[in-house]
């Protein structure tokens, strides 16, 4: 009996505490987007065509600018998370942006302005680009790297967390399915385009060119990458500021696609596709939203 008294309690980790270098990184990308998102979409809306390359469409610059944009309010509230749980299915999908962008710009460095010349705007806007592209890229890897090392937190007896209630929000049964064919979708289109961008940029429903193509690509895989992510996670709890990146970019790029309506063969399959692929992120991130706020598990 005292041997047992001995023991101790077994413990439950509370998680890893999300570190200062993470949370000011979340920041950064996030005032970033609002202005280079906020740019590009904005010149995108009025039918011009501005950016770090030459593009045919102007869709295509103001996709990228939308999908930033989107993703800045979830990248601020990133800022009010405790533990790193509570933010990864956002940051490993900035992570996939910021790494994807930078590298596909280096591998088609040739194409930029900054390369080819052009209006000194554009290619001020250019060297910016990779500048500031490069820098926050390099932040990532670090302070995600770093972040993984940090060791996660035990403080609660297992027994008394059990008699509590563990504040774990699962995701419905029925949500599931929908949630894997969409992630899946996205990481499919974003794989394709990244690897083989001239063949998958034929299956784009507007005009498109191989550096626009990658960069959709990337943005693609990131999305795919955050929803896949949420159903592996599978508590609704741990995904409030990716709940907020879904609505915000699939809001945008709606935005952006019906300004350029024009532009856009939407007899096609492909624009068929898409649009069920954006209504698919709203209602993600929207029924994501009410099922949390209907759950009456606590916080983390």
């Amino acid at each position: 009996m005292t041997q047992a008294a001995d023991v101790p309690s077994p413990t439950v980790s509370d998680g890893r505490p999300l570190t200062a270098g993470v949370a000011m990184l979340a920041i950064a990308v996030a005032v970033t987007s609002l202005l280079v998102g906020g740019l590009l979409a904005a010149v995108s809306l009025t039918g011009h065509v501005f950016g770090a390359w030459p593009s045919p469409e102007s869709v295509n610059p103001g996709l990228v600018g939308a999908a930033m944009l989107g993703t800045a309010p979830a990248l601020f509230a990133v800022g009010r998370a405790r533990h790193w749980e509570e933010a990864r299915t956002l940051l490993h999908p900035t992570a996939v942006v910021l790494v994807g962008l930078f590298t596909v710009t280096l591998l088609n460095a040739g194409g930029l302005y900054l390369a080819e010349g052009g209006p000194v705007l554009s290619v001020l806007f250019s060297l910016g680009w990779i500048f500031v592209l490069g820098l926050l890229c390099v932040w990532a890897v670090i302070a995600l790297a770093l972040q993984h090392r940090v060791p996660a937190q035990h403080r609660v007896p297992a027994p008394a967390r059990q008699r509590r209630g563990a504040s774990v929000a699962p995701l419905p049964g029925w949500s599931k399915p929908p949630l894997a064919v969409l992630g899946s979708a996205w990481l499919g289109i974003g794989t394709g385009l990244l690897i083989r961008p001239g063949f998958w940029a034929d299956f784009i429903p507007w005009h498109t060119n191989r550096l626009d193509a990658q960069a959709l690509g990337v943005w693609a895989l990131a999305l795919g990458v955050g929803v896949l992510g949420s159903l592996a996670e599978d508590d609704l709890t741990r995904t409030r500021p990716a709940l907020l990146a879904l609505p915000g970019t699939a809001a945008a790029m709606t935005v952006v696609l019906a300004a350029r309506a024009a532009h856009i063969e939407w007899g096609s399959g492909p624009a068929i596709g898409l649009v069920c692929m954006v209504a698919g992120l709203l209602c993600a991130g929207v029924s994501g939203h009410v099922l949390l706020r209907g759950s009456a598990a606590p916080r983390d």
